[in-house]
């Protein structure tokens, strides 16, 4: 009997599947092992990041990297939908601890993968890459997006991230407590690294108290140092029992699971995090115990968004009123799930069907 959860089996047998292609890719000189995953190219080129991680040996690693390739892939279809953009959804995953392996000739030898497809995938950056690193790509490869501006790029794409979860959390704030506003809230952020600290920013100009936690010391200092009335605890275990209004998931996938889920006090998930709810079925344990849940694609697509925009040669403002409009779509999900008598991740996912069965240009 095949494994249920092998990644041949969501491949072709599941309904986690029906992703287009996947390229395993090996380069031996440069230590480069890479999955690109291509979900979708109906609305247009699949668009997605790059990341960089190390799987422990325990999770066998290759697989993982396979599942977790499948999976964000699978992901980004929904995002782009949801965001408006003539792109379907892909995603790359280079093995390895990037703090160890990653270098220039490895960097390039991804970049040549890439732009073997020909365009059918456009990469960016993503947990473990950042913007010099998509320079080095792009030097190999055109369909990449993420680059620094000195290199006709975005630069940083967690920073319009951070304002669509924002936009996100207003539109949550808006549903439950009546007013598009953090002011007097109490928001919990476990991961405070490239996009939870612009979080940080955006929550206390807007008046919320923030808590915050992460498994990198460095990071909950940096933000502590510059913002002193935030607070800090030790671990998410500590967070998620914290007293919240809010629950912010920054770091990585599987966040919501079914030891998170009876302990949280927050009556609000709205986070960056890809992949949050670890299996199906949580999202309906979220709806029972009375916690409104933003759909993580939907929020988090300000960073797509933004590499999106620099395809067309790109302008900050017209992105940032694009992300804006995340505020408009969270709100119109939570309408469908209350009219439909749906969790709001379901209404996500009918809605991003809907436009990627209407094709490319589809408003």
């Amino acid at each position: 009997m095949p494994n249920p959860l092998s990644p041949l089996s969501i491949l072709f047998r599941t309904d986690l599947g029906g992703h287009e292609q996947v390229l395993l890719c090996q380069d031996r000189e440069s230590g480069l092992k890479a999955v690109i995953a291509i979900h979708s190219t109906a609305l247009g080129p699949a668009l997605g990041g790059t990341r960089f991680h190390a799987y422990s040996a325990e999770e066998h690693p290759e697989e993982a990297a396979v599942l977790d390739a499948l999976n964000l892939a699978r992901g980004m279809s929904y995002k782009n939908a949801l965001a408006g953009l003539d792109h379907g959804g892909g995603k790359a995953v280079i093995l390895g601890d990037p703090e160890e392996i990653k270098t220039e000739a490895l960097l390039l030898a991804y970049g040549r993968f890439v732009a073997s497809l020909g365009g059918r995938y456009v990469t960016a950056c993503d947990v473990g890459t950042y913007v010099a690193d998509m320079d080095v790509v792009a030097r190999e490869c055109p369909w990449t997006t993420g680059r620094s501006p000195e290199n006709g790029g975005a630069g940083d794409s967690s920073v319009l991230t951070a304002y669509g979860v924002f936009q996100g959390m207003r539109a949550s704030a808006r549903a439950s407590w009546g007013t598009p506003t953090l002011r007097g809230r109490r928001v919990g952020i476990a991961g405070v690294g490239k996009v939870g600290h612009h979080l940080v920013e955006h929550l206390l100009e807007d008046g919320a108290e923030v808590v915050v936690t992460d498994v990198r010391a460095e990071s909950v200092d940096r933000v502590l140092a510059r913002h002193p009335r935030v607070e800090a605890v030790r671990d998410t275990g500590a967070l998620i029992r914290a007293d919240l209004d809010v629950y912010a998931p920054c770091a990585l996938g599987g966040a919501l699971d079914d030891d998170t889920v009876p302990a949280l006090t927050a009556k609000v998930v709205c986070g960056a995090a890809n992949n949050q709810l670890a299996h199906p079925g949580v999202e309906k344990d979220l709806a029972d115990r009375g916690i409104l849940y933003a759909p993580d694609y939907v929020v988090n697509a300000g960073g797509v968004i933004q590499v999106a925009d620099e395809l067309h040669g790109f302008d900050f403002e017209r992105a940032k009123a694009k992300a804006s409009k995340i505020f408009d779509t969270t709100l119109a999900i939570f309408d469908r799930a209350r009219t439909d008598g749906i969790p709001p991740a379901a209404a996500a996912d009918r809605l991003a069907e809907h436009r990627m069965a209407e094709g490319h240009g589809a408003a």
